[in-house]
């Protein structure tokens, strides 16, 4: 690899058929400041810890940015979630999981350079 950005360089590190996955490429993007490589590493965390919960079999989290405004206020936060449980019971589990990870977003860049987080 010789400095090019390309499908190997997903934040989950995998190509996803027939699965949701960004274009953007995180390799080379700074992470105090690259909003894509931010949103795109949050929107990993966000649907992983919903998935953990039991009852819940899949989480996908979309979150779009917004010029001027700050990053733990994205324009659209979009998840998506098959499960067991009920909806209002589903709702509680995603707005707590997303707000809480939308508190510690200010800090994610600290995690990236240090390399303090998991992604598999």
């Amino acid at each position: 690899d010789y400095g090019h950005v390309g499908r190997g360089t997903r934040v989950g590190g995998l190509i996803t058929p027939y699965r949701p996955m960004t274009l953007e490429a995180t390799g080379g993007k700074n992470a105090i400041s690259h909003v894509g490589k931010l949103y795109n590493i949050e929107a990993y965390n966000i649907a992983r810890q919903i998935s953990f919960v039991d009852g819940i079999e899949e989480a996908y989290c979309y979150l779009v940015s917004q010029i001027g405004k700050p990053i733990t206020e994205p324009q659209v936060v979009d998840i998506k979630v098959r499960s067991e449980l009920g909806d209002a019971d589903v709702k509680r589990i995603v707005e707590d999981v997303v707000e809480e990870e939308l508190k510690g977003l200010p800090f994610l860049w600290k995690r990236v350079i240090n390399r303090d987080f998991e992604l598999f």
